[in-house]
């Protein structure tokens, strides 16, 4: 039998998120654009995760839920999920994240009218609890790979999508932390810009335990193994660029941030 392909596969790598999976889920089942698959892989959880997904695995499928057969981290977990996409476009949306309604229509034809392969979005920031904390992070509206590594990563994961027909599948680098920022710089390899759209389209979770975004050390150790180990820069050129990620972190220039309702 002929199974159509789905226009957009999300990837959805998850890791004790029991307590926040069903609203990022749900936010994709409330898209306007209607043909998804969500590829959830599970890196081993801990808490009851499968369970507050049964009724979703049962109900919708085109949600489709796969465990590691070991603790591997989040760029095993991504990997894996974007092997099994068949959309014409993969998105990412972390399991404590979530997406506005109209997310998927509106950048899919911002890269319609664009002709981009890859593009991100602004989106606003909540805390744990999901409380907007009334601020958004704007990316720039073209970001090439020296600018990517520049403004250390100005796009945001959640926000992210890029044309799997045009570009291919990619493997996540196996980095432990980061590894978005440089799956990012892969795909930038192989399209020149990620498109920025200006309009707020998600909301990133800030402050979940575990967090190593508040220790500025072991941030400096993970950047230092991206350029060094991943991108096989020289040590010169790896200073520099770790050098450009400490004036980004103190003056915040990567993303324009702002003030919202």
């Amino acid at each position: 039998m002929f199974h159509k392909s789905p226009l957009v596969s999300v990837i959805m790598p998850t890791y004790n998120c029991a307590a926040y999976i069903s609203t990022s889920i749900e936010s994709v089942i409330s898209q306007t654009v209607t043909d998804w698959e969500i590829q959830i892989v599970d890196d081993c959880s801990t808490d009851n995760t499968q369970s507050v997904l049964q009724p979703y695995l049962k109900k919708y499928p085109n949600i489709h839920y796969y465990c590691l057969p070991e603790n591997g981290g989040p760029a095993v977990a991504r990997t894996e999920a974007i092997k099994r996409a068949a959309g014409k476009y993969i998105a990412f949306l972390d399991s404590d994240d979530l997406w506005f309604p109209d997310k998927l229509e509106k950048q899919i034809s911002f890269m319609e009218k664009k002709e981009a392969a890859f593009s991100c979005t602004a989106y606003a920031q909540m805390d744990a609890d999901g409380n907007s904390l009334h601020t958004a992070l704007y990316p720039p509206e073209q970001t090439d790979y020296k600018r990517c590594i520049r403004l250390s990563n100005p796009i945001g994961n959640l926000t992210a999508m890029y044309d799997q027909e045009a570009l291919g599948k990619f493997a996540v680098p196996l980095i432990k932390k980061r590894n978005d920022f440089a799956l990012w710089l892969q795909i930038l390899k192989k399209t020149p810009y990620c498109y920025g759209m200006q309009e707020v389209l998600g909301t990133y979770r800030l402050g979940r335990k575990g967090s190593v975004s508040s220790n500025k050390l072991k941030q400096a150790k993970y950047h230092w193994q991206l350029y060094r180990q991943i991108e096989g820069h020289s040590r010169l050129q790896s200073l520099y660029e770790l050098g450009c990620w400490v004036l980004v972190k103190g003056t915040h220039i990567g993303q324009k941030k702002k003030r919202i309702r």
